[in-house]
């Protein structure tokens, strides 16, 4: 927002009493207050409140904290405020230099603001606030201000939440891994699936060991190691995410669902069914042809047309018929309460797809029968946490990817998404604006 040399300047009465209400300050006080008629924008104008120090009182040092006596003072420096009737604010100050005992002669700390922005906290998070509502270049456009200044203030709030955030009495965590960019570029996100706090914990590059364990070695950081507090783990199949679980969280019930089983199951059932589809169609067959949805659907969740259709094409003797029977076999697993008899329907099936002839197909039992155990922990964990959930956030995070076309580097990524699903602490204001 530019501020250009104003034309007229009219006081505005009994604003200070407002802003006493709505933003004290202590140890300050605010002094003169007027409209002024911006030269650059025709029929705009913005408030200046002038803020002065008490009489008496003395500046914090803004390194070490103390207070000190005056020294002298800098040249007025303008921050911007909150809106207030769609006009903008301005404070004006001039800071003190104080001389402190410990460190002499330094800048004044003042408490609107951090270091040399010149955006208050009261400011940043408002247009914080706003920017989890509508898109950054949006905020931006509404409030008259840059979408790099947008950016910085969700990026201090974000970084404010992540440092005083609670990590303790984490009972359970999801694991997964997205795509965020062309060329196979991941992201590894750690979420919380308790109950209710159900948030985006940590993001980090990659879908390495090395990207959970930046994770793991978050928890252990400061006096209590948050580890001890978590009970269930939930992940898919990705050898890297075992490794570091089986290692680092070894007391925590690792879950392995029914998502990622049932996504290999139809992955494999889609390739017989290419296969067969292309070689029917070149001898002059359509039974197989616009049925890969079809079969892919649960058959309970198909209308009477789609049934009708679903008979024709089970009437023929088909690989892609049997490999479809084997997928819904399968799906009566997840019916059972018990580990035990969960176990003999599983070992059961494995047994049925490697009779069943069907490359694909034999490749989900191999993979398992080799995660039998960690399979079986849902049942263990009875049926409570699911990578289901799991998803269900990620595309969350595919939908702030898109808004974020444009976005040139992860950090802003990161940013944007911790401040959408991190569920963050905010600063305290006195006053809240939205």
């Amino acid at each position: 927002m530019g501020l250009q040399p104003s034309t007229q300047r009219r006081p505005v009465k009994h604003l200070k009493v407002l802003l006493n209400r709505v933003h004290p300050i202590k140890g300050l006080v605010y002094k003169n207050t007027r409209l002024v008629d911006d030269a650059a924008q025709p029929n705009a104008v913005r408030m200046e409140v002038g803020v002065r120090a008490r009489c008496g009182s003395r500046g914090v040092c803004s390194k070490c904290g103390r207070r000190g006596s005056g020294y002298d003072h800098l040249a007025e420096r303008r921050f911007e405020f909150v809106p207030l009737w769609g006009i903008a604010v301005v404070m004006l100050y001039a800071m003190r230099r104080i001389d402190c005992r410990q460190c002499g002669v330094t800048v004044e700390r003042v408490p609107w603001a951090e270091g040399k922005s010149s955006t208050t906290l009261a400011m940043q998070v408002f247009l914080a606030r706003w920017a989890q509502r509508l898109s950054w270049q949006e905020v931006a456009d509404v409030f008259w201000v840059s979408w790099e200044k947008v950016y910085r203030a969700v990026e201090s709030v974000v970084t404010y939440g992540l440092a005083h955030r609670d990590l303790s009495n984490i009972s359970a965590i999801g694991v997964d891994e997205v795509a965020y960019a062309k060329g196979h570029r991941y992201v590894t996100l750690v979420y919380q699936l308790d109950g209710a706090s159900r948030r985006l914990l940590h993001i980090s590059e990659g879908r390495t060991a090395r990207s959970l364990l930046r994770f793991v070695q978050m928890l252990k950081r400061g006096r209590i190691d948050a580890r001890s507090s978590i009970r269930y783990v939930c992940s898919d199949m990705w050898q890297a995410y075992l490794k570091v679980i089986a290692k680092k969280l070894p007391e925590a019930l690792h879950i392995l669902d029914r998502y990622h089983i049932v996504a290999n199951l139809n992955k494999a059932l889609e390739q017989v069914h290419a296969g067969e589809a292309r070689q029917l169609q070149a001898e002059g067959w359509s039974i197989l042809k616009y049925s890969r949805w079809l079969l892919l659907r649960r058959r309970k969740t198909l209308d009477h047309k789609k049934r009708y259709r679903l008979r024709q094409i089970l009437q023929w003797n088909l690989r892609t018929v049997r490999a479809y029977l084997l997928k819904e076999s399968l799906s009566a697993l997840w019916d059972y309460k018990s580990p035990t008899y969960a176990g003999r329907c599983l070992d059961a099936w494995c047994r049925q797809a490697m009779r069943s002839r069907l490359e694909p197909m034999k490749k989900v039992p191999r993979s398992l029968r080799q995660h039998r155990e960690l399979i079986l922990n849902w049942f263990v964990a009875k049926r409570q946490y699911n990578s289901g959930i799991v998803e269900g956030l990620n595309a969350l995070v595919k939908l702030r990817f898109r808004k974020a076309f444009g976005f040139r580097t992860l950090e802003a990524l990161q940013v944007a998404l911790y401040h959408q699903l991190g569920h963050l602490p905010q600063p305290q204001l006195t006053h809240r604006f939205c």
